[in-house]
C-alpha cells in the first residue's frame, strides 16, 4: 500500500544522517497522502542502516496504524497535529541539530541576520513557549504540535513562508511540500542558526536584516513573481 510513498519517506530519512541533522535515531521524517489522509513516518528508534522501505509506518488522522509491523515514531502525534494545523504541508521533520536545539534550549527565536536565512525563510524562527505541567503529562507529543499551531496563529506567522519552529528546551522541527522539502528546510534552519550563533560572538550588538533586504531575497525565491533559478 502506497509504495512509492513510504519509498519517498525512506529517501527522506536517510538524508538526515547524510546531512548530518541527527545522531543516534534522533530524527523523524513524514510525509502525507492528503486524497487517502495518510501519513508515512519513520518507526520509533529503528537505526537508520538498518531502515527500508517495509519498515516505514502507514498511520491515520487519528494515528491509527494502517500498515506496518513497527511502532510510528513517538513524534507522529506531534506531526498529525502540524498536519491537521498547516493545511498546505504535505512534510514534516524533527531533528535534535546541535545548533537549532542550542537556540530552543535558550528560549530564544532566530533572528535573520542576513540573506542566506532570508532566502528561506521570512523573518524570525519563532521559539515557542514553555507548556504547562498539564500540557506535559497528559498529551505531550500532540500537545507539543498544537503549541506550534498556537505559535504561529498567535503570531500571524505563515507556516509557508516561515516552515520552521524551535520548541523550547526540545528542539526543531520543520515543514514542506514533501518529506524532501521538509529536510531541506531543516537543513537551511541548522545552518542559519550556528551562522546566527557566530554571528552574535562576533557582533553582540547585531540587528537583524533591514526589510528591505528580507524582501528582496525572500520573493526573489517565492511566490508569483520570483526570479530565482529556471522555469
Amino acid at each position: 500500500m502506497l509504495e512509492e510513498l513510504k519509498e519517498r519517506v525512506l529517501k527522506a530519512n536517510l538524508l538526515l544522517p547524510e546531512l548530518d541533522l541527527v545522531k543516534f535515531t534522533w530524527g523523524n521524517v513524514s510525509e502525507i497522502d492528503r486524497e487517502k489522509g495518510i501519513i508515512a513516518i519513520k518507526p520509533s528508534g529503528v537505526d537508520y542502516e538498518n531502515l527500508t522501505a517495509d519498515d516505514i509506518v502507514l498511520v491515520d488522522l487519528d494515528g491509527n496504524i494502517v500498515e506496518g509491523k513497527l511502532r510510528p515514531s513517538s513524534d507522529t502525534a506531534t506531526h498529525i497535529e502540524l498536519y491537521k494545523a498547516f493545511s498546505d504541508i504535505g512534510g514534516v521533520v524533527h531533528t535534535h541539530s546541535e545548533w537549532a536545539v542550542s537556540w530552543a534550549q535558550s528560549g530564544r527565536g532566530i533572528p535573520c541576520y542576513g540573506t542566506t536565512h532570508a532566502d528561506c525563510f521570512y523573518g524570525e524562527i519563532p521559539c515557542t513557549r514553555e507548556m504547562t505541567d498539564e500540557e506535559i503529562e497528559s498529551a505531550y507529543e500532540k500537545n507539543t504540535g498544537i503549541v506550534i499551531a498556537e505559535t504561529f496563529m498567535k503570531r500571524n506567522i505563515d507556516p509557508m513562508a516561515v516552515p520552521g519552529v524551535l520548541c523550547v528546551n526540545h528542539g526543531p522541527f520543520s515543514w514542506g511540500k514533501n518529506g524532501h522539502d521538509a529536510v531541506h528546510n531543516a537543513a537551511v534552519l541548522e545552518t542559519v542558526a550556528e551562522m546566527a550563533t557566530k554571528t552574535e560572538l562576533l557582533n553582540p550588538s547585531v540587528k537583524p536584516v533591514k526589510q528591505a533586504i528580507l524582501d528582496k531575497h525572500y520573493f526573489r525565491k517565492h511566490g508569483k513573481n520570483a526570479y530565482y533559478g529556471q522555469n
